[in-house]
C-alpha cells in the first residue's frame, strides 16, 4: 500500500505493509530516527510525535493511518541551527539524563504547552504522566517544561 504525508514540512511518499507501525515507518522508511521505539504497547511515551499537531504516541498508530497528515516529530521542531524552546530548556535544565525518553518527551511537553501555555507544577507533572523516563529524571524535565512556559510569557 502507498502512503503519503508531510513529515516536518517536507511530502514523503512510500509504499509499506498494512500493518506497520507508524514509529517503525517513520524510522525504517523515512530515516527518522529521533522517534525511539521504547515499548510497542503505548506504555512509555518514547515514541510520541505530532500528527496533525496533536502528540500521538506513534507505535500506536499505523502509517496508512497517518496517510495524508502532516506529522512533526523531534527532528523538526528546530530551526535550523536554532533550538525550538522545550528543546533549550531541556539542555539548561539538564533535563535529560540517558536521553532516550528525551525526544518523546519534549514533544508532549511542547502539546502540553499548547493547550495549556501556563501550568502550574502539578499539571506539568499530570500532563506528561504518559511519558516515562526511566532514570527517573522528572525534577529536571517538570523544571524545564515550566522554564519554557515561562519564556512563552
Amino acid at each position: 500500500m502507498r502512503v503519503s504525508m508531510t513529515i516536518n514540512g517536507n511530502p514523503v511518499s512510500h509504499d509499506v505493509e498494512p500493518r506497520t507501525l507508524l514509529v517503525h515507518y517513520l524510522r525504517d522508511r523515512a530515516g527518522l530516527t529521533g522517534t525511539n521505539v521504547g515499548c510497542d504497547s503505548s506504555s512509555c511515551g518514547a515514541c510520541t510525535i505530532h500528527l496533525n499537531g496533536e502528540a500521538v504516541k506513534s507505535c500506536t498508530v499505523l502509517a496508512v493511518q497517518a496517510d495524508g497528515q502532516d506529522l512533526t516529530t523531534i527532528e523538526g521542531l528546530a530551526d535550523g541551527d536554532t533550538l525550538h524552546p522545550m528543546q533549550q530548556a531541556f539542555h539548561e535544565c539538564h533535563a535529560l539524563q540517558c536521553g532516550y525518553c528525551t525526544p518523546g518527551m519534549i514533544m508532549a511537553a511542547v502539546s502540553l504547552l499548547d493547550e495549556n501555555p501556563d501550568p502550574t507544577e502539578s499539571e506539568v507533572r499530570e500532563g506528561l504522566e504518559g511519558n516515562l523516563c526511566r532514570c527517573t529524571g522528572y525534577h529536571n524535565i517538570v523544571k524545564a517544561v515550566l522554564q519554557a512556559a515561562g519564556g512563552a510569557r
